[in-house]
């Protein structure tokens, strides 16, 4: 596995393939870089991919205590290794890190940005998060019930019925997840209680993206919210594609974007 050094020290892993004008792809929930190798085996026809293992992830080291800025200097130095430039794709709530990273002086690394349905809280069509979500999250861990941690996220944070997610429990994959769960807590500070960060929005010029599948209410909504309120947006529904969007539905929608 390539690596590169972020700037606090730790060692970041990436997977590279194709050739062509550098893509980073910037995944990785409650896994890492393999939930995004196909879309990076299909975009890499067409470009330089970097699928990322997120710091903390994977083969990717960790240096305590997590910050959001420490990610943005990842991707600071993968841009760096490809480069100097890039387009870069975020998935989810990573598409909100890369929208924070484009906000935080990596705007002109960019060369276009696309992110898959950020998912920001900006109305009531869906509940909040529990004030104390993080403080659950850190209580659990030191509790050591990661399971609880896992259902917490799913329940709260993506919106699951609990009925649904104690089944999920009984599954084979279920401990692959418990493995990770610590992971929740950096994510949890990284979305910041999903809250809409309209204002830092409108500070970025980079070309954008904005993608969702229409499937969720709530997350067209963020969606819409979002392109609103980035000045050099464009906005594209990739119809009837859950939240999570198939490699296949995905790849041409980006390979058209990038190679404009």
């Amino acid at each position: 596995m390539p690596t590169v050094t972020s700037k606090d020290g730790t060692t970041i892993a990436y997977e590279q393939s194709g050739a062509g004008p550098a893509v980073i792809v910037i995944g990785g929930v409650l896994g890492d870089r393999s939930q995004q190798a196909g879309l990076a085996r299909l975009l890499a026809d067409h470009f330089t991919v970097y699928n990322i293992d997120r710091r903390g992830h994977g083969e990717s080291g960790f240096t305590p205590p997590y910050a959001t800025q420490r990610e943005i200097e990842d991707i600071d130095a993968l841009i760096t290794a490809a480069g100097g430039s890039a387009y870069v794709y975020g998935t989810s709530g990573l598409g909100m890190l890369a929208l924070n990273a484009a906000a935080s002086g990596l705007a002109p690394k960019i060369k276009k940005l696309a992110v898959w349905e950020p998912p920001y809280f900006v109305d009531n069509s869906r509940p909040p998060l529990p004030p104390d979500y993080l403080e659950q999250l850190n209580t659990l861990l030191a509790e050591d019930r990661r399971g609880d941690m896992v259902a917490l996220w799913m329940t709260e944070a993506v919106g699951m019925p609990a009925g649904f997610v104690a089944q999920m429990r009984t599954q084979p994959w279920w401990p692959m997840q418990e493995a990770l769960a610590h992971t929740l807590i950096y994510d949890a500070i990284m979305t910041d209680g999903f809250a809409f960060p309209k204002e830092r929005l409108a500070t970025i010029s980079v070309p954008t993206l904005v993608i969702d599948g229409g499937q969720t209410p709530w997350l067209t909504a963020a969606a819409d919210a979002t392109a609103a309120a980035l000045p050099n947006a464009t906005r594209q529904t990739i119809a009837g594609q859950p939240h999570n969007v198939a490699d296949e539905a995905m790849a041409p929608v980006l390979i058209e974007f990038f190679r404009e």
